[in-house]
């Protein structure tokens, strides 16, 4: 008899596990808060890694896809000082699919292809240890029950209570998000700045990060360290208070650099949250975590990453179980990988949040002189 399996959470980790469960064959219902696929923005966009995000789409299947979609060109870089000086310029050989970019809409609706997603289904509760199996409660008052619930749902997980107290913490660094549309022809000195990849400027605790998405869009990231109410005498939804907020923060800065600020027209606040780096929990039978929900860490490239990683990994482990003891067991068995691995990123992007918004700003020169190829 084939296990019910549910995933909450309709994000690239979600989609990665339901979609190699769906290529072994194996019935699995997907759970997703949102009422359609674009209910809300998707987000920018995302480098998938060869050994880790690459590795998960050859897993379902859809590797092709994803280069024919992907933008090697995209991991190209340049850092400027705040006087708008080029300090580094590194560009991606043409040959170089290390870690080639993808917009966030494209990956999800490659993953979605035949995939049957429950839309509008918000979780709130999962109680594991049922008579029947794990129950999921929804928001609209109905329940139902599986042999297996897997939280995908991020950050504020509903499923992680079922097997942890633990919840995320701020870090002390806050994100502002803008976005600039049709760059090439509306801006274009800002289109040259920024070129095929991304620009970054870095001062005394604070950043500017401007990356290309295709089809001439851009997001803008203005990180700062403040504390988590830095916005109380501030009207969040006034965009011209806000960005003249920014623009008094990054003051001083290149007039080229600040106009990314200048022309973005909605700003969206995003206070940095992460979890324990060695977040892990007693084994409960019949639920795990992976992706933000299991290891919440900062947003530098290996988030979305190791969950489809992990949902892929989870899956052909499923798959290979051929009974509901063997299920447990597979489940057992993929966390402790997935804790061990997702320790050593968590220290990682964790020391590098601390070098890329830092009193002294040579750190986060430093730190990328150390990541990108000679």
């Amino acid at each position: 008899m084939r296990h019910r399996i549910a995933v909450i959470g309709g994000g690239p980790g979600g989609l990665t596990f339901a979609r190699v469960l769906h290529r072994h064959d194996h019935p699995v219902t997907v759970l997703e808060r949102d009422p359609a696929p674009d209910a809300r923005p998707p987000g920018g966009t995302l480098d998938l890694h060869e050994e880790l995000g690459q590795l998960a789409m050859d897993k379902a299947g859809l590797l092709a896809e994803f280069q024919a979609l992907s933008r090697p060109e995209g991991q190209a870089m340049r850092i400027l000082d705040t006087d708008g000086t080029v300090l580094r310029d590194w560009r991606p050989r043409p040959d170089d699919r290390a870690n080639p970019e993808i917009d966030r809409k494209q990956l999800r609706d490659l993953l979605l292809g035949p995939l049957d997603v429950q839309w509008g289904r918000g979780v709130t509760e999962v109680v594991p240890g049922t008579r029947d199996g794990v129950v999921v409660h929804f928001a609209d008052g109905r329940q139902e029950t599986f042999d297996l619930v897997v939280g995908a749902d991020g950050a504020w997980s509903r499923v992680r209570p079922a097997v942890s107290s633990v919840t995320p913490h701020y870090t002390g660094v806050t994100s502002v998000e803008t976005s600039l549309d049709d760059v090439d022809t509306r801006h274009p000195d800002l289109a040259r700045l920024i070129g095929d990849g991304s620009v970054a400027v870095y001062g005394v605790n604070r950043a500017l990060v401007a990356q290309r998405n295709s089809g001439g869009h851009v997001k803008v990231y203005a990180r700062f360290r403040a504390p988590l109410d830095w916005h109380t005498n501030l009207d969040l939804a006034d965009v011209e208070a806000v960005r003249s907020s920014l623009l008094a923060l990054f003051d001083g800065w290149a007039a080229p650099v600040l106009d990314l600020l200048r022309h973005g027209t909605v700003f969206v606040p995003r206070p940095l949250y992460v979890l324990p780096v060695s977040h892990t929990w007693p084994h409960v039978p019949g639920v795990t975590l992976l992706g933000d929900a299991a290891h919440l860490m900062p947003p530098l490239g290996a988030g979305a990453n190791l969950a489809m990683l992990e949902g892929a990994e989870l899956a052909e482990s499923i798959a290979a179980a051929p009974g509901p003891g063997d299920l447990d067991e597979a489940i057992r068995a993929f966390e402790q990988q997935m804790w061990a691995r997702a320790s050593r990123w968590a220290k990682i992007t964790t020391a590098g949040l601390e070098r890329l918004v830092s009193p002294d700003p040579t750190e986060a020169i430093a730190h990328w002189d150390q990541v990108q190829p000679s």
